[in-house]
């Protein structure tokens, strides 16, 4: 599994406080059979030009040299679009080595306008994927298809997919529409995690889907190849409730916390 969304680079934004604490959770996700984290720090447009892209680097550099053995850590940013038509074309800017940029929108009402701004984004050459669109007041599936069509790919959470409430059917009401190109754990140096959602999906009999979200198409975003459609993942009445009681049980703790932000 990949995982491109985490804010596990220590002491920047407000999620890993040390590089113990990062280490903690890469090593819980090797286990679970993850072999590639993007560390995603938060980034306002506005500020992109004035990043401290050096210090970033060397923090970089000294969790790779701790992390476990056989799992990479790349670097990217969670970019927030507080400011229309900025230039975000620099390959500093990108998840990895890819053309791929990871962006999100304020977290209050959305902006009017933002499939235009996912468009010119687009057309100026970089692959904009939306993080978390199930969190985002106002969005709805129809919203989303125009983010689609616009040339954004979409990244949800696993914590609101398994999760309880209007943002968590927004998330499974976008996983049985096939919207959904990429989950992410966004982990913040705790317990949210990929394989919850990746084991879910296998025990809903939706394999393909699984590795699609979990693995091919992150591999194939980071490597500037061309995505596979997700097939939609539709769920029978009361199955979502009793894997989830069975997941919560199997890791002995809550599979969405309410808090998450």
């Amino acid at each position: 599994m990949i995982d491109i969304h985490t804010h596990l680079l220590p002491g920047v934004d407000d999620g890993s406080r040390t590089a113990e604490q990062s280490v903690r959770v890469l090593a819980r996700f090797m286990d679970a059979g993850v072999t590639c984290v993007v560390c995603t720090p938060h980034l306002a447009a506005s500020e992109a030009d004035r990043v401290p892209l050096e210090r970033y680097r060397r923090i970089h550099n000294e969790l790779c040299e701790l992390a476990p053995p056989m799992l990479t850590v790349q670097r990217g940013w969670e970019i927030m679009l507080d400011r229309p038509g900025i230039d975000l074309r620099s390959p500093d800017l990108r998840l990895g080595a890819s053309n791929a940029i990871l962006v999100e929108f304020p977290h209050g009402v959305l902006p009017s306008g933002t499939e235009l701004e996912l468009a010119r984004l687009r057309q100026s050459g970089v692959l904009p994927v939306v993080a978390h669109p199930e969190r985002y007041g106002g969005a709805t599936l129809e919203l989303i298809r125009l983010w689609r069509a616009a040339g954004a790919l979409i990244q949800t959470d696993t914590a609101y997919l398994l999760g309880e409430g209007r943002r968590s059917q927004l998330a499974r009401g976008m996983l049985a529409e096939g919207l959904i190109d990429i989950l992410a754990s966004d982990n913040h140096g705790d317990q949210r995690s990929l394989s919850a959602a990746h084991d879910w999906l296998l025990e809903i009999g939706a394999p393909d889907a699984s590795e699609l979200l979990t693995t091919i198409n992150p591999r194939s975003l980071l490597s500037d190849q061309q995505l596979v459609p997700v097939p939609p993942v539709r769920m029978e009445t009361g199955m979502f409730a009793r894997l989830r009681e069975l997941l919560g049980r199997r890791r002995g703790t809550p599979l969405h916390n309410t808090s998450i932000e």
